[in-house]
């Protein structure tokens, strides 16, 4: 399926957010849609699949002019789009839902269960896919679950497939699995339209580029004929400098401690401290526990035993306004339903832990709660046409930069983060780096949980790994590579 997207042009009330993109995509080609969050690329795929209409332009699919009324005519036509929180039903079978609103039945009207799933189990052996196609979906890892989303794409005979950060949560492994699968369905002829911001995939899948700026399609590129440097160049409009910022500020003394820290059976003997002004990188396999022992410090989760000490004294945290009173924040991995109160506002969300420190005599001080807002918003280049707008009209760059400044307004003497990247460009992560430093030189005790390599090679000073809920290592930044990180991460010694 040949398709041509020209002079596409979208706004939303005021905010312009396509401003004439070109966008041609070519039979069998796996082709990368980049761009900072907020350069339009979803709402351009939106439009290209019936959710949204544009105001100008015009798409021409295989030459002639074709426009869908909804995602599901689209659908039916032989285009997908997987977006970053996937349609799948998590209390439906694998089975269920594949064959979603288009169940197979028998002459007599029962559904014709043994037809379905033969059907299903020849796309599943094709892909090279090992699903048990009467599991729940909930049981399913988020990789499995991707792999689902691609089965279904193929059900209804998908022509082009357009995936939105499709290795946001997903291990080593599971990406290595994912990309032999892309693969494979490009040499089926389906064409794929790969949204990411991570450089290294790009460069090892995709085979043409189109970069996306401030709603304006900038630049085309064979990925053999381009390098990363410019494509940074493109998306942020200047040269972007280091991308990983060095990090300058002296260590301190210790100041936050885990000692024996135990939830049977999810983790187990976790012990490790933080000092003044140090980043701890914790690495491991997805289901390591690294995120649990976290959950378990910040007191979402409960723990059986253990202590918690800051600066020197024993502190209990059983629920999470315990933490916060400590001055210590958490930005979780789940940034929709755990970070975010999504039809809030975004001074809302930036203010919510730190309303105390906003009252007076009982009553909000608005104005300097607003000056509060903007500073964050300024400081960490948030991206929104007012502070008063719902959280959830974002970017997912943008949310997670609304995330991060909620828990900065709180003076955090510890701060936790969950893959603080996960799916945000690559100026905003630098942006990110630079904040983590800053912190870091107030004396901020930082620990961060990341799945990207590069990430916790280059940004932390030591660097824990996790494997099966117990510390197998610790290797300091100068002496760390992928390969002893990986070695650790999978019971090696």
């Amino acid at each position: 399926m040949e398709i041509q997207m020209k002079e596409i042009h979208k706004s939303f009330g005021s905010n312009e957010v396509l401003a004439g993109v070109d966008l041609e995509l070519k039979t069998g080609e796996i082709h990368a849609l980049m761009g900072e969050n907020g350069a339009g690329k979803s709402t351009l795929m939106n439009i290209l699949t019936g959710l949204h209409k544009r105001d100008a332009g015009f798409i021409r699919i295989d030459g002639q002019e074709r426009y869908f009324k909804n995602a599901k005519e689209a659908e039916e036509f032989g285009i997908t789009f997987m977006h970053q929180e996937m349609n799948t039903f998590l209390n439906m079978t694998v089975l269920e839902n594949m064959y979603l609103n288009k169940e197979l039945t028998t002459s007599i009207g029962l559904l014709d269960n043994k037809n379905m799933k033969k059907i299903v189990q020849g796309i599943f052996d094709e892909l090279q896919i090992s699903l048990n196609l009467d599991a729940q979906v909930s049981t399913l890892s988020v990789g499995q679950q991707q792999m689902l989303e691609i089965a279904k794409s193929l059900m209804v005979n998908g022509q082009v497939l357009i995936m939105d950060e499709p290795t946001a949560a997903l291990s080593e492994t599971e990406i290595a699995n994912l990309f032999r699968i892309i693969r494979g369905v490009r040499e089926r002829g389906v064409t794929i339209v790969y949204i990411s911001h991570r450089m290294e995939e790009i460069f090892a899948l995709c085979d043409r580029i189109t970069v996306m700026r401030d709603g304006k399609s900038v630049s085309q590129y064979s990925v053999a004929d381009v390098d990363v440097q410019q494509i940074v160049k493109d998306m942020v409009g200047r040269n972007i400098g280091d991308f990983y910022p060095e990090k300058k500020n002296p260590i301190g003394s210790v100041k936050f401690e885990v000692e024996n820290f135990t939830s049977t059976p999810t983790f187990k003997d976790i012990s490790f401290s933080v000092r003044e002004g140090e980043i701890v990188g914790f690495s491991g396999l997805m289901g390591s526990g690294r995120t649990e022992i976290m959950r378990a410090i910040f007191g979402m989760d409960s723990y059986d035993t253990g202590e918690l000490r800051l600066n020197g004294k024993p502190i209990l945290i059983r629920q999470p306004s315990q933490a916060i009173e400590q001055g210590i924040g958490f930005l979780t991995e789940n940034r929709k339903d755990e970070g975010l109160i999504m039809d809030f506002s975004l001074a809302d969300n930036m203010t919510l832990p730190s309303i105390d420190g906003f009252t007076k005599h009982g009553l909000l001080e608005k104005k300097t709660m607003d000056d509060f807002v903007e500073l964050l918003m300024k400081r960490l280049t948030v991206k929104a046409e007012s502070k008063e707008i719902p959280v959830r009209s974002l970017s997912g760059g943008n949310q997670q930069k609304v995330v991060l400044s909620k828990w900065v307004g709180i003076g955090p003497q510890v701060l936790i983060l969950d893959e603080p990247t996960r799916g945000v460009d690559v100026g905003a992560k630098r942006e990110i780096y630079l904040l983590m430093n800053e912190l870091a030189a107030r004396g901020v005790a930082i620990i961060m949980i990341s799945s990207d390599l590069p990430e916790v090679l280059r940004v932390s000073d030591r660097i824990i790994v996790i494997h099966e809920g117990r510390i197998a290592g610790e290797v300091g930044r100068d002496d760390a590579t992928q390969e002893k990180i990986m070695n650790l991460a999978t019971g090696g010694m």
